[in-house]
């Protein structure tokens, strides 16, 4: 609440009206007991004290029409109260369960044509998103995950509506996608990724050789999938919560660290950057960032080119990156031959030379 209230602020000049809806989407992953004990879920997704923090800061201004939006683990939501914060504070939740004619009648949802498509051509999010007067607030987590770490751009991903929320099996949901979702598949997504995976693949970048089950081309197309997401969503404050990091695989396996950190920014991809360097891994190795640059979604993916600032009670301080502590959360992103299942993605790279 704290926090809430030194960023979000009443000004004299234009920001966000109080008649407009909040869109909230913090990252509402659990854990079932079976796989870990409940008192071990703290790494897995925003923590709910956090996120309910936040809200009751923003309702103090007088904002009253908040949404909770999340595709996945509707049945999970629950697991950390959740459903009890946003019923107790009138939050609504969307309802992530859609029929095909569901799709044909735009039942709600809110469908977005995505400029310079590669993999999607349209894309459906859950009511309210992107409809006027909305504003959208991203809590992500960071933690480890097949994609390196979830963290803002990633956690965006979850607001669109199922199944195309499904970024992450490679072709078998692009060339292998139900029959009412290929109008919406870009006509040409095989050669343009191809294309674009070849040309990667020739200049060496670090990992395009992985036998990984997540293979470079998984990661390829998610990706692009998540570069069509983000030509179409307008965040505005992103914010990674780690006052709990995971490392492992994000879920049932792995160590929780008691970081005490929270990242935000308005810039989506710079934020991650940083939050990939204060992980312990080199931001350059991790694809979904370049491709970001060559597609001009971001004008950097290298963290030393990205100020950054402590923020005090006064507001923000400017500081160097090295004057954060860096916390190794191994992933299991493209694993090399002979290298353990779960390691860092720190080898060097030549920001100078891939200026992409």
């Amino acid at each position: 609440m704290t926090l809430a209230r030194q960023i979000f602020v009443p000004l004299d000049q234009p920001g966000v009206p109080v008649s407009h809806r909040i869109i909230l989407k913090p990252n509402s992953t659990s854990v079932h007991s079976k796989e870990r004990p409940d008192v071990d879920n703290w790494g897995t997704g925003t923590d709910p004290q956090f996120y309910e923090g936040i809200v009751m800061g923003l309702k103090e201004l007088g904002l009253k029409k908040f949404h909770f939006i999340e595709a996945n683990n509707f049945h999970r939501w629950n697991l950390r109260g959740y459903v009890d914060i946003n019923e107790r504070h009138g939050v609504e939740m969307n309802e992530p369960e859609r029929r095909t004619r569901n799709f044909r009648d735009g039942y709600d949802m809110t469908w977005s044509k995505v400029p310079d498509a590669v993999v999607y051509s349209r894309i459906p999010h859950y009511a309210p998103v992107n409809e006027p007067d909305t504003w959208l607030l991203n809590i992500a987590k960071w933690k480890a995950h097949g994609m390196c770490l979830t963290q803002s751009v990633k956690n965006e991903q979850g607001l669109v509506v199922l199944p195309y929320v499904r970024f992450c099996p490679g072709w078998q949901m692009v060339t292998g996608v139900p029959d009412f979702m290929k109008p919406d598949i870009h006509p040409e997504v095989e050669r343009v990724v191809n294309k674009f995976f070849d040309r990667h693949s020739r200049l060496n970048y670090a990992r395009y050789d992985s036998r990984a089950q997540l293979s470079p081309m998984h990661q390829e197309i998610w990706a692009h999938k998540t570069c069509d997401n983000m030509s179409v969503l307008k965040t505005g404050l992103a914010m990674i919560e780690g006052i709990y990091a995971r490392d492992g695989d994000g879920f049932g396996i792995g160590n929780d660290y008691l970081t005490n950190l929270v990242m935000f920014g308005q810039d989506k991809f710079r934020l991650d950057v940083i939050g990939l360097y204060l992980a312990g891994h080199e931001p350059g190795n991790v694809h979904l960032y370049r491709v970001a640059k060559e597609r001009g979604l971001t004008d950097t993916f290298n963290p030393w080119e990205i100020p950054v600032y402590e923020w005090t009670d006064s507001g923000p301080v400017p500081r160097k990156l090295t004057d954060f502590a860096r916390t190794p959360l191994k992933t299991y992103y493209l694993q090399r031959e002979g290298e353990p299942l779960y390691h860092m993605v720190d080898e060097p790279f030549d920001y100078d030379k891939y200026k992409v």
